[in-house]
């Protein structure tokens, strides 16, 4: 049985709602959460949906009309490492999404939100773990199949690790994207040479990186994911994109040196985007204080 929540992250029971979908003027939005088995990563893979109000109502509308059902734009929200698919349940992120619906502030659209691990939303170095294969060529076919997605809208936002994520999706697939905004990336950069020091000495950010991209950093793996060289690589279809990044500026693994440099190089390359460097560091206090406009943003 599917886990499904309010907005308030209550567990609420599937017959309860398939009966108030019957009741006239009952709009709600919910959360499904459930697990996609992956053949790719050989292991269940779970995930939440995010739906709106008018997503049950739609399909209520369809069955009494012979008006086309409504599909819907996507978000696919990527988490921070070591937290996981119910992370916008879990922080109270949901209720403040919410909060912009209800003020209008925002549309309605669907949130997809993957569990990540710590894979940095990479293939790994050693290719056994092959998740960005699994996220485009598993995961994202297999929730348009299951809920009304518009595949001409997608967009992308993250946190941390999911902020790296994220931008490197929207990177390296310009053509499969319409948008992304991201808080606090896990953007680093210094050569991998540093890092390898870094790794060495046991040092803050280094020891995220772990067993994804090697011990040492293997350079031509590194430079083939990092959203700096994607982003020149491909630069001219990534001026297509919505693109919107903030960090805070005491950032405790430095990020807000990644993103400034990210800045500097997306002004050099004349592509357009929206970057904020606000007072903060990297915790959950700063995410929740940006999230609003992080989200208005797509």
């Amino acid at each position: 049985m599917l886990n499904v929540y309010n907005r308030f992250g209550r567990l609420v029971v599937l017959v309860a709602l398939s009966a108030l979908a019957n009741v006239p003027g009952w709009a709600q939005s919910r959360v499904e959460c459930s697990a996609l088995d992956s053949k790719i990563l050989k292991a269940p893979v779970r995930y939440c949906a995010f739906l709106p109000p008018t997503y049950d109502a739609s399909s209520v509308a369809k069955k009494a009309s012979s008006h086309d059902v409504r599909s819907y734009p996507v978000l696919y929200y990527l988490h921070g490492l070591g937290d996981n698919e119910q992370s916008l349940v879990n922080t109270g992120g949901w209720n403040l999404i919410q909060d912009l619906r209800e003020q209008h502030k925002i549309g309605d659209f669907i949130i997809v939100t993957p569990e990540g691990g710590s894979t940095f939303y990479i293939n790994s170095l050693d290719g056994r773990t092959r998740y960005s294969d699994f996220f485009i060529n598993e995961f994202m076919p297999a929730m348009e199949h299951r809920y009304r997605i518009l595949q001409s809208s997608r967009g992308l936002m993250g946190i941390s690790m999911g902020g790296y994520g994220a931008l490197r999706f929207a990177f390296a697939y310009p053509n499969l994207f319409i948008s992304v905004s991201v808080q606090s990336a896990a953007l680093m950069p210094e050569s991998p040479k540093d890092l390898n020091v870094a790794i060495n000495s046991g040092l803050g950010r280094a020891g995220l990186l772990g067993d994804v991209f090697g011990n040492p950093i293997d350079l031509a793996f590194w430079r083939q994911n990092s959203p700096y060289v994607l982003a020149r690589k491909n630069r001219a279809l990534i001026a297509k994109l919505k693109i919107y990044f903030n960090c805070g500026s005491e950032d405790e693994y430095g990020f807000d040196q990644g993103a400034s440099a990210l800045d500097r190089q997306l002004v050099t390359e004349k592509i357009k985007h929206e970057f904020h460097l606000y007072p903060g560091g990297h915790n959950l206090v700063y995410f929740l204080h940006h999230l609003g406009e992080t989200v208005e943003f797509q």
